[in-house]
């Protein structure tokens, strides 16, 4: 099978490093390095840490796709020159006779050449969990599990041409899942793109000027200092420690949910379910075990036979038993007192498997076990004769079908147990008698998952719609909707869904059971969702979800999923536990709601950034900061508080709109900052205070500044300040001071106290800023309440 993705590692490494923004970054890192000012090109660690970040992630994901594998078998049994032999998988060739055998998975799409009761488990393909029959001259499908018998199929379609592969090449093209953080970053990249360049020549031109003009500064070589102000101004505009900060916090979701045994496949996916509002289950792996349970026994009215019990046992010990009979092991024990004359196996086709015991002198008799309305289709429906009383054991078989009818219309599986005197069956061909008497109606049921009904409540608690979607019989995959506490009185069954795109999103929205999907119509259904506008969360773990998967904006494998379905998976339930997903939830609240706190913080930069350098360059002013000492105040009112704020606790609930929201607040709170500074260095300049070429007392005094408004903003976003918050802001005020005062900090970031005059009018401008602070949050906060 062709094993290639849409990305090489050259291609990740060059989409993840090769950036307008790493070329930005690496270009300035090397200027500063080459000019002598090293101290100022910390900010390199950031953009080395994020492009590294994002490599890795997706060469893991590429990896993961590369795995991509239907068959799970490693060997396969081929007839050749007459002997029987195990072969590697990819060693199969057409024309090969494949030996099949129960629990064999098929390696390549056959023709069955000879089949002893030979049934084949289609359901991670098909999602159809009823075994198939395959006799002589049907196909089966590459990927299906035969479940009982046995047989030999001889091989026509090998590699990309299986019905396996077709399946899955679709899904091994790579794609990103949606983030709206991530594309909310990307847009923000996008339009500071466009600024960069005549923000850094207006920076460009007030720094010449501001030095005496191009042509003193250039023959002076002075230039220099103006270089490491124009490269102040870009690097500051750019938020490379959001960018960072948002990698972090997700591959922290991904470590959280790891110990939950939830595998993360992609970072940003730990943000997917926070947003999901319409959850899509299979029903076979996701809401019940995938096998099925025996449920108890009902006798028939008036019907009484004795040893009923040691056939089913013998029913249930039966080697070549289908998996129905075999799970009525543990109530029913075959003490192999009476040896079988003959049997008849089940099969698919027939419906019914038989067993025949000689009772010595009591003569011989067979015992039928099948579908009630097979077993009986010969005997019931009889006739009253003139006036004579009604034959009571045809009263008996009525009573038999319609006690089943009953029962199935619950939503459990029926099978009848029943008998016939003195008659003797045995092979293929074999036929039921008419006139059996039938004993008990036998229950059996899917297993639904412990933890199903109570993650149900919980997402429809939240407001998550629940659509299940599944191959099975709609009336029963209602059945265990009712089970599972969903208000589904019937199910759709999809061999009628309309191919309309617009009828199709109405029925999608009017019915909440699905049955009789096929996989493309799985996925076409994921899509008219996303059509109405929602996010759409799909489960599944047969081969037949895997498209549907990729197309949902978040995919979820369980642990027994197809390692098709696994691979395109964005999150895999390790230990299969369906409860793990409100953890998911959590977890994605805490993510998004977080780095939207923090971003808060990161954005004002970016704006007050802009807003300073414009300015400052349209007035001919120096760019107030060198580039360390914007590293400085990034360190302690952005970069280390944002670390802690983004891994802490947060419930709160997800709302679409996370550009808007940042934007309405980091805006006008960048402009206030930007306006204090301004302020600050107006007044400055126009008293002549702390301005000399040599002093870096108004340089030192704008530090301070921009440090507690900084810090003014941190405190605001953090709200509700609890213990720890409390102590992260305090932490950092308590930093901004002893790094003031430490005399190795001061000669490195080229910090000074500034005199009294200059310090006053500091305090004053933060002082003003931090009031404009305070109303912009609370109308904020009227605005978007949380």
């Amino acid at each position: 099978m062709p094993d290639t993705t849409s990305r090489s590692l050259w291609e990740i490494i060059r989409a993840n490093v090769l950036t307008l923004f790493n070329a930005i970054v690496g270009t300035s890192f090397v200027i500063l390095l080459l000019i002598g000012s090293w101290q100022d090109a910390l900010f390199g660690l950031a953009a080395l840490g994020n492009a590294v970040i994002g490599v890795v992630q997706e060469y893991r994901a590429k990896r993961s796709l590369d795995r991509l594998a239907v068959l799970e078998a490693p060997r396969a049994r081929v007839l050749r020159d007459g002997v029987v032999q195990d072969i590697a998988t990819a060693g199969v060739v057409r024309d090969d006779v494949l030996v099949l055998r129960p629990g064999d998975q098929v390696t390549a799409d056959a023709d069955v050449i000879e089949s002893g009761s030979l049934e084949a488990d289609e359901s991670l393909l098909t999602g159809e969990s009823d075994p198939v029959d395959k006799d002589a001259g049907t196909e089966v499908l590459s990927g299906s599990l035969i479940v009982s018998g046995r047989g030999t199929a001889r091989v026509v379609r090998v590699g990309a041409e299986s019905f396996a592969s077709k399946l899955t090449v679709e899904a091994k093209r790579f794609t990103l899942v949606n983030s709206e953080i991530r594309n909310s970053l990307n847009r923000i990249l996008g339009w500071l793109t466009w600024a960069l360049l005549p923000v850094a020549l207006i920076v460009a031109n007030g720094e010449m000027q501001a030095l005496g003009g191009w042509e003193q500064a250039i023959n002076s070589g002075s230039w220099t200092s103006a270089l490491v102000g124009v490269i102040a101004s870009v690097i500051a505009m750019v938020p490379l420690g959001l960018v960072l900060l948002t990698s972090v916090a997700f591959a922290v979701g991904g470590l959280r949910l790891a110990q939950e045994n939830v595998l993360i496949q992609e970072l940003a996916a730990v943000e997917g379910l926070a947003r999901v509002d319409v959850l899509c289950l299979d029903k076979t792996g996701t809401l019940t075990e995938g096998g099925i349970v025996f449920d108890g026994v009902h006798e028939v009215a008036g019907a009484a036979a004795p040893g009923w019990e040691q056939a089913l046992g013998w029913f249930a010990s039966d080697p070549e038993a289908n998996a129905t009979a075999r799970c009525m092991a543990a109530s029913f024990e075959n003490d192999g007192g009476t040896p079988a004359v003959s049997t008849v196996p089940f099969s698919s086709a027939r419906k019914w498997s038989s067993v025949t015991f000689d009772g010595g002198s009591a003569g011989t008799r067979s015992w039928i076990l099948g579908a009630p309305e097979v077993v009986l289709a010969n005997g019931a429906g009889g006739t009253r004769v003139g006036g004579a009383r009604e034959d009571p054991a045809e009263t008996e078989r009525e009573a038999a079908l319609n006690q089943a009818g009953r029962l199935a219309s619950t939503g459990l599986r029926t099978v009848l147990l029943a008998y016939a005197g003195g008659a003797s069956m045995s092979g293929e061909a074999a036929s039921l008698p008419a006139g059996l008497n039938p004993v008990v109606v036998l229950t059996f049921r899917e297993q639904i998952r412990p933890d199903a009904r109570q993650t149900l409540d919980y997402f429809r608690d939240q407001g998550v719609e629940v659509k299940i979607i599944s191959g099975d019989d709609p009336r029963t995959v209602a059945a265990i909707a009712r089970l599972v506490g969903l208000d589904a009185e019937s199910g759709y069954d999809a061999r009628a869904l309309p191919e309309d795109p617009a009828r199709l999103e109405s029925a999608m929205a009017g019915n909440i059971v699905f049955g009789r999907v096929t996989p493309a119509q799985k996925k076409d259904m994921v899509a008219a969702l996303q059509r109405r506008g929602h996010t759409v969360a799909m489960t599944g773990d047969g081969v037949n979800d895997a498209m549907a998967l990729k197309v949902a904006d978040l995919g979820i494998a369980m642990d027994s999923a197809a390692a098709a379905t696994k691979a395109v998976a964005r999150l895999v339930l390790l230990d299969g536990r369906f409860d793990r997903l409100p953890a998911v939830v959590a977890e994605g609240r805490r993510v998004i709601a977080n780095i939207e706190r923090v971003s808060n913080v990161f954005l004002s930069k970016t704006v007050y950034s802009i807003a300073i350098a414009v300015s400052f360059g349209l007035l001919q002013f120096p760019f107030p900061f060198l580039p360390r000492q914007l590293s400085f105040v990034d360190g302690l009112t952005i970069g280390i508080p944002a670390f802690f704020l983004a891994l802490m606790p947060n419930t709160s609930r997800y709302r679409p709109g996370f550009l808007k929201r940042a934007l309405s607040f980091s805006v006008p709170a960048g402009l206030i900052v930007a306006t204090a500074l301004l302020a600050l260095n107006v007044y400055a300049r126009s008293n002549g205070v702390g301005v000399a070429t040599e002093s870096p007392a108004l340089g030192s005094a704008s530090v301070l500044t921009l440090s507690v408004l900084g810090l003014w903003i941190l405190a605001v976003v953090a709200r509700p300040l609890d213990g720890k918050k409390l102590a992260v802001v305090l932490t950092m005020c308590a930093s901004l001071v002893v790094l003031f005062s430490v005399p190795l900090a001061q000669d490195f970031f080229d910090l000074s106290w500034p005199p009294q005059e200059l310090l006053v009018a500091a305090a004053i401008s933060a002082a003003g800023g931090g009031v404009a602070i305070e109303v912009l949050a609370r109308a904020h906060a009227r605005k978007f309440p949380r």
